[in-house]
């Protein structure tokens, strides 16, 4: 059987226990992935704070870009053979594999260019009473950081956390899900043929809240639900490490009579359906304005009865399987609850027949519910599965006040071509990411994360300087002026 190691200082580390790792497409046993237990954490974090000591930590900004970029190269080399773990592990059909797996060698490339070309802060003051000083912001590598990845994007959202700590100079112990755990594997395989340093960047399957909780670990990066937010939270808290958390959301999109018919349609397709509505950003509430409201329903079914769900190799499958059986089960929990909750099923809310071969993996039908209040659990909770809730409104305040989460604050969706209704409700939506008349386009260096419930700081580009180093103010006196 197929063992799926840790990666310590440079070499795969075997441990005796051990999980099934089942694909979710036909539920085929497709490896036994190690747990690591505290020695073995601690394994690792020793690893990557000898990494610092012998040199990484001190190594120049010019160097670690240049690495980073070879790492990028190495991606791309590797971009098939990466597509094909990330398919095998999650169910994804290949054009997203491979978008997201070509957006890893993206992210390495971005932060090798912030490293490259950040010039630190500096400024000089007159003060007539002291004299001239000279302020300058040094920034400094935390350390260890710990990077915990998810499940459902996993190579993707991992590189965001690994690309930027590397970039500044810190070693890393990442955490992939034990759901998806091979990409980060051989991407650290990768960045040590590149040359990135032994224990630089090591992985360790479980254990992501004895990471948290290490004395050794400075900073501790995660995406995932906000329970596992809460609990890693807990962990670091004890001895005050910093915490970066990107969790769930209970995003809502907004669509005004004025709309772009057709975009949003698709628009919402893409941003209820896609990754089989495993994504933090998913749109599961969605409202439209009441003239719009039923052609807008029947669009967005019929749409969704064009989905084919299938073999994620086969070119014309566009949606795959739910990640495991177990989640599986919590969404169709769920379906089951809006049923009882008075919902209209427009279309799916079952489990799909696909034939032997598929019949046994974690299938579900894409789904559109209508006729529930938003008290209802659906659109309280995140489901994180292909499902969304469609509702009329009727005026401007009453659609911002629903899209609004007690909550949650990740995201949201605006559909209008009024320009000033955009400004007016842009500062009313409590969210991290606001998108207008489109959905997941992202620039990299731009900062993303979520407000209330759905996380605390920020990722991406120069914001994430602020949560990987330290930075220091240095005032020095000046010679006064011959």
């Amino acid at each position: 059987m197929n063992q799926v190691a840790h990666f310590i200082a440079g070499r795969c580390v075997s441990s005796d226990r051990r999980e099934p790792k089942r694909s979710p497409v036909d539920g085929r046993l497709l490896a036994e992935v190690c747990v690591a237990d505290a020695a073995l954490v601690d394994d690792a974090v020793r690893a990557a704070t000898a990494a610092l000591a012998e040199g990484w930590g001190r190594s120049e900004a010019a160097q670690r870009a240049d690495l980073l970029d070879r790492i990028a190269a190495a991606i791309d080399t590797a971009h098939d053979e990466l597509v094909g773990l990330e398919i095998d592990d999650t169910g994804k059909p290949v054009p997203i594999a491979a978008q997201e797996v070509a957006r890893v060698a993206d992210n390495f490339r971005s932060f090798a260019a912030v490293a490259r070309h950040w010039r630190g802060e500096c400024r000089e003051i007159a003060l007539s009473a002291l004299g001239r000083f000279r302020h300058r912001v040094q920034r400094r590598p935390k350390g260890v950081v710990a990077a915990i990845g998810p499940w459902n994007v996993p190579l993707l959202t991992l590189s965001w956390k690994i690309a930027p700590a590397l970039a500044w100079g810190n070693a890393v112990v990442a955490k992939p899900s034990q759901h998806t755990p091979r990409s980060a594997l051989r991407l650290a395989q990768l960045a040590l043929q590149a040359g990135l340093p032994p224990g630089a960047l090591n992985v360790v399957h479980g254990g992501g809240s004895l990471l948290a909780a290490h004395a050794g670990v400075a900073a501790v990066t995660l995406t995932g639900s906000t329970d596992t937010g809460r609990e890693v939270l807990r962990a670091a808290a004890g001895r005050i490490a910093d915490v970066a958390l990107e969790l769930g959301g209970k995003n809502a999109g907004v669509v005004f009579a004025d709309a772009d018919f057709d975009a949003a349609v698709q628009g919402t397709l893409q941003s209820s359906f896609r990754n089989t509505g495993q994504i933090c950003l998913a749109t599961e509430r969605l409202y439209v304005e009441r003239p719009l409201y039923r052609r807008f329903v029947d669009a967005l079914a019929e749409g969704v009865r064009r989905f084919r769900l299938g073999d994620p190799r086969d070119p014309a499958t566009t949606h795959g399987p739910l990640i495991s059986h177990a989640h599986r089960a919590r969404v169709l929990a769920y379906y089951e609850q809006a049923r009882a909750d008075g919902a209209q099923v427009v279309v799916g809310g079952a489990v799909p027949r696909l034939g032997r071969a598929l019949d046994d993996g974690a299938w579900i039908e894409p789904t559109v519910w209508t006729g529930l209040p938003d008290a209802a659990a659906v659109n309280q909770e995140e489901v994180f599965g292909p499902c969304v809730h469609v509702a009329p409104f009727d005026t401007e305040a009453e659609a911002v006040a629903r899209a609004r989460h007690p909550r949650y604050g990740l995201a949201a969706v605006l559909w209008t071509r009024d320009a000033a209704r955009m400004e007016r409700l842009l500062p009313q939506l409590d969210a991290g990411m606001v998108w207008v008349n489109s959905w997941l386009v992202r620039q990299l260096d731009f900062p993303f994360g979520g407000m209330k419930q759905s996380g605390l700081g920020r990722e991406g580009g120069l914001a994430s300087i602020d949560f990987f180093t330290d930075a220091r103010c240095v005032v020095e006196r000046l010679p006064e002026p011959a």
